[in-house]
């Protein structure tokens, strides 16, 4: 697959990963990496979720309408996109589906914009959301969040082409086309000038994925690099050498935070923020700015380097 790309903006979303980790939950290639996210979560995930696992299958099409945000907005805020969907585009989305398929009743209905399945659809995405994705969202936005710290360095120091050309090693770049591994049929997608969005990922699995759908908001999601994060067992490298607190302290601070912001996503107090961020200071892996009334943290380069 092949894109005539340039980056418009590197985007987030709960919506990418409720999709992703519903494929995820049916892929046995992910359980060495997803292992012990898969059996927790298939042990409380309530029956009326189980129908999002026919709307995501692991394997091929999944339908466009349920990430219409571009990777743009929180769950809620999204979930409500999601049942705002045109009645027109949930059908062809659905006989997309169809085409692989075979579809129950109660899909069928949603195709046809039925108002109670739609409901009924809201409420399983955020029962979903709730037992699945929140009790580990923290730390998951964490890992995400220091990805998109990374890019932005990246962009700092080599433009869009350094961006593009270190996205994951299925993506090659070569102006002005981004060349894409795929399992599937082979397609370009022409930008027009749209700009890219790019997503990056915690339940990516192995490849980049895109939206069918040409009419929309073109965007790329793309696996992050991961050191099995959450999902093992073990201590990740980067709380063996400084500490579960720090090591997600230096994932905060690569976003950008001030010290109240720091102790209020890490649930520990202002004092405790601050002595943190001054040890990740004084080892050369942030950096503090005074603005207004306020101390700005950031990742150091180094800090950038330590986290990908």
């Amino acid at each position: 697959m092949q894109a005539a790309a340039r980056v418009g903006r590197v985007g987030d979303g709960e919506l990418v990963e409720i999709l992703l980790s519903l494929h995820v939950l049916r892929q046995r290639s992910a359980t060495p990496v997803f292992g012990t996210w898969r059996a927790a979560v298939r042990t409380t995930l309530p029956d009326d979720t189980r129908w999002l696992m026919q709307l995501a299958p692991p394997v091929g099409y999944s339908p466009d309408f349920l990430t219409p945000t571009a990777g743009s907005c929180a769950v809620d805020a999204g979930i409500d996109a999601v049942l705002s969907t045109p009645v027109e585009s949930l059908r062809a989305d659905l006989e997309q589906l169809a085409c692989q398929q075979r579809l129950d009743p109660r899909t069928h209905r949603l195709a046809d914009g039925d108002t109670a399945t739609l409901d009924s659809l809201g409420e399983a995405l955020r029962a979903y959301h709730r037992h699945a994705l929140a009790p580990f969202w923290a730390e998951v936005r964490a890992i995400v969040d220091a990805e998109r710290a990374v890019r932005a360095r990246s962009f700092l120091d080599a433009g869009c082409e350094g961006v593009l050309a270190a996205l994951h090693p299925t993506i090659s770049w070569s102006r002005p086309v981004l060349s894409i591994e795929s399992r599937f049929p082979h397609r370009d997608v022409h930008l027009h000038g749209q700009g890219l969005v790019l997503v990056p990922s915690y339940f990516c699995w192995e490849r980049p994925i895109m939206l069918r759908d040409q009419s929309r908001t073109p965007v790329l999601v793309y696996p992050i690099a991961r050191d099995l994060h959450v999902t093992s067992a073990g201590k990740r490298p980067l709380e063996a050498l400084l500490g579960r607190t720090r090591a997600a302290a230096l994932e905060v601070i690569a976003t950008g935070c001030t010290t109240t912001e720091l102790a209020r996503r890490l649930g520990i107090s202002a004092a405790s923020a601050s002595a943190h961020a001054s040890v990740l200071r004084d080892a050369g892996l942030a950096v503090a700015q005074r603005h207004r009334n306020s101390v700005l943290h950031t990742a150091s380069a180094l800090g950038v380097e330590l986290l990908a």
